[in-house]
């Protein structure tokens, strides 16, 4: 056992990733990639029709660009309070993020009417019949959204969506925008921490809280009416979330990497 941990506390000073140091391991931490395989998440690569939006590459989970279905990477799992934390990059000018709590997942079809933009989709989408990913024409492109709380991940001197508070890096996306900006300019790696305990939250960028309050907030409850107001089977997701859901990591249409990614349960 002794030679064991020499050898972790080895991996570790010598900058090994996705593995877990002593210490973690001793405060119950599980890495959610192992930085070779899809184990803890639902791979896009084995549904029907196969999903292409992520690969494995250098100990990373990376995003494709334009694939045919454009799908976040969701964990396996279901969480209530949980410390999550995680190295990112991004690509100049891109956009991503990490969703908890997530509610619901729709599978959007390029075929489907358009009316009330991207928002008027998924509210449609949720109402109606399911649309069945297995009868994707061959031409067709689809979308599967994600809905849940998220932590913003961005370029924010980039990105044109960061010229709005709430759309920067460590926001509660849309609705709490960060105290403080502390990322690293696209291209260079970060920390991400989020924590969740009941109602409240807490994002953290390399090492900073930058962000904090609670899910049942007025502040979350007047962010999701100035998007999703129109639709209120969208809306109660939001006012009236589950208190566990899986986590994701989200794929905006650009380049990003993920690696790290550890977690640690509170229930």
């Amino acid at each position: 056992m002794k030679y064991l941990l020499l050898l972790a506390a080895a991996i570790s000073a010598c900058g090994a990733e996705n593995v877990l140091t002593p210490s973690e391991q001793a405060e119950s931490w599980r890495l959610l990639f192992d930085g070779r395989t899809m184990n803890n998440w639902r791979d896009p690569a084995k549904f029907s029709p196969p999903g292409d939006s992520w690969v494995i590459e250098d100990g990373c989970l990376k995003t494709r660009l334009k694939p045919r279905i454009a799908e976040d990477l969701v964990t396996t799992e279901s969480f209530g309070d949980f410390e999550l934390k995680f190295d990112w990059r991004i690509s100049p000018r891109g956009n991503t993020g990490v969703k908890y709590r997530i509610q619901k997942t729709v599978f959007l079809d390029s075929r489907m009417p358009r009316e009330g933009g991207f928002e008027g989709m998924v509210a449609r989408a949720l109402a109606g019949p399911a649309v069945d990913r297995a009868k994707l024409d061959p031409d067709a492109r689809g979308d599967v959204y994600v809905i849940g709380f998220e932590c913003q991940l961005i370029d924010d001197s980039g990105h044109r969506d960061a010229r709005t508070p709430s759309h920067t890096t460590g926001a509660l996306y849309s609705m709490i925008a960060p105290t403080l900006h502390t990322a690293h300019p696209a291209g260079e790696w970060n920390q991400g921490r989020i924590v969740v305990r009941g109602d409240h939250f807490e994002h953290w960028i390399n090492g900073v809280k930058v962000a904090e309050g609670s899910l049942l907030s007025e502040a979350v409850r007047a962010g999701a009416a100035k998007r999703w107001g129109r639709y209120p089977q969208v809306m109660e997701l939001f006012t009236k979330p589950k208190p566990r859901g899986p986590i994701s990591l989200q794929h905006h249409g650009d380049e990003v990497w993920f690696r790290n990614i550890k977690i640690r349960v509170f229930d």
